[in-house]
């Protein structure tokens, strides 16, 4: 039994494979061809490889291999460590080969055996280039695209030429370049010199906040123009965490069937500075209606706030009360590239409809028969000013308008109010100490310049009997009748 290293080369710092290859090389003194195999077939054998008296060590343990024949050799691979700072040169590792054979064969009888065999195998520690990464760093956010910076540095002894760089990750949640892996060239790196490699990498939005495996190899050729390999690129890079942002102090002036808004803090919560900050309604309810979608807040450093304000409309069919209001932040990061954050949610009171005026008379009284004016003041209650506004008097029988029925005002602010004067006269059906309704509706314009209709506003009107003396125009009516009625009867008896 012998064994051959086909490739021998170790490198120092790191754990090398080392692939050893076991030879049957049995023979028979004396017997047919369709028995050597019975007789030069090595079985149950164990290999265990050792370095005692170098810096090298093995770590792999005794492997079986079971039967290994004259025409099929085993190949076993085998680690071995090599510090840093191994001279180059070669070195021996000592294998020993454990195995059971036969000895003799004869008329269907068998002759065991146990044997051992130590034979001693060199391995060459180079002194060509080879590499490690001393830094790896990356911009990137999770969620986010950006790059990674790997420092990878010559700690061989010779210079490596043509030099080519490739690293790879393992984990779906990272890509380099446009996947899981990425190569660049760098020339020609001297022994102790570092470059700095830049590759393009993105985090998955999915991505675990923790620390990424990044394995890779090192392509060159020496100096002789032979193509060699390193292998033992290893580092981990952590992402940057995603870019949040968070709204605080928020205040609401929304009201059912009304314009109102929302104020309050937008904070970049980081972890780096976000450029063209935007805050926009990202709702989807019906019943809200974004009068601005966005409201632009400027750049924002990581932990930096400011104020914002967007106006919304709340339709008059929605409940009142708290309710949840779906914001998103948009911004632009270091390159330009537009990003968005959606999880952003705040809770703003909405309070119940109300009247968009108020009208109040200071004398709701007026005498049967009687034609008086009727002072209205009428309150803005929309929370806005209305311009142009114009208000008209309706009444039914038996109250009727005069020819002032209508008045306006070119402006009334928010919570202002004004003094209107309509003419009022009771028919003869009116009845004293009954009371009957007047109507009055404002027809007026926005801050938008819109115009709008409002809801229709009662107030009750008491008819008191006349104070003339008289008696009320009703019963006089009735009387004149009665008299009138028994004149005729007179009349016709004396015919």
């Amino acid at each position: 039994m012998s064994v051959l290293t086909p490739q021998s080369e170790v490198t120092p710092g790191q754990t090398n494979e080392v692939t050893l290859q076991v030879v049957n090389g049995g023979d028979v003194d004396l017997g047919t061809p369709s028995s050597r195999s019975v007789v030069t077939t090595a079985r149950n054998v164990r290999l265990t490889a050792t370095s005692d008296d170098s810096p090298l060590s093995v770590e792999t343990e005794t492997t079986a291999l079971g039967a290994v024949t004259e025409e099929r050799p085993r190949e076993v691979p085998i680690a071995v460590s090599v510090p840093n700072g191994t001279d180059p040169g070669d070195y021996e590792l000592e294998v020993e080969l454990e195995y059971s054979y036969t000895s003799q064969y004869s008329s269907g009888v068998t002759y065991d055996r146990e044997a051992t065999t130590t034979v001693d195998v060199d391995v060459e520690v180079t002194n060509d280039a080879r590499f490690r990464i001393t830094d790896i760093t990356t911009d990137s956010q999770v969620g986010d695209q950006g790059t990674l910076e790997a420092t990878v540095k010559n700690v061989g002894a010779t210079t490596a030429y043509e030099t080519t760089v490739a690293l790879e990750s393992s984990s779906s949640g990272l890509t380099l370049g446009q996947r899981t892996s990425d190569a660049a060239r760098v020339g020609s790196i001297a022994p102790g010199e570092s470059v700095t490699v830049p590759y393009s990498t993105a985090f998955a939005a999915t991505a675990p906040d923790r620390q990424y495996a990044i394995t890779g190899q090192v392509s060159f050729e020496t100096s002789d123009g032979i193509d060699h390999v390193d292998q033992g690129l290893s580092a981990g890079v952590t992402p940057l965490s995603e870019q949040t942002f968070a709204l605080e102090d928020i205040e609401s002036t929304l009201r059912v069937g009304e314009d109102g808004e929302i104020t309050g803090t937008v904070v970049n919560t980081g972890p780096v500075p976000a450029n063209n900050v935007v805050v926009q309604y990202a709702g989807t309810s019906q019943s809200v209606i974004p009068i601005e979608q966005s409201a632009a807040v400027g750049s924002l450093d990581a932990g930096e706030s400011t104020e914002f304000t967007l106006p919304l409309s709340i339709g008059g069919e929605a409940e009142s009360g708290l309710r949840t209001v779906d914001f998103a932040v948009q911004y632009r990061n270091d390159d330009g590239e537009a990003r968005g954050y959606r999880d952003v949610a705040v809770n703003a009171e909405v309070a119940p409809e109300r009247d968009g005026f108020s009208v109040a008379i200071a004398n709701q009284t007026i005498e049967a028969g009687e034609t008086r004016s009727v002072e209205v003041t009428v309150t803005n209650n929309l929370g806005e000013p209305a311009s142009d506004l114009e208000a008209r008097l309706f009444a039914n029988d038996p109250l009727e308008t005069g020819d002032t029925d209508t008045g306006y005002v070119q402006s009334l602010e928010a919570g202002e109010s004004t003094t209107m004067t309509f003419e009022l006269t009771t028919t003869g059906s009116a009845t004293p100490g009954s009371t009957y309704p007047i109507s009055l509706d404002f027809r007026y314009d926005d801050v938008d310049g819109d115009s709008h209709l409002s809801d229709t506003y009662r107030a009750p009107i008491d008819v008191t009997a006349s104070e003339g003396g008289g008696l009320p125009l009703p019963i006089i009516f009735v009387a004149v009748l009665v008299v009138g009625t028994g004149g005729l009867v007179v009349y016709r008896r004396r015919q």
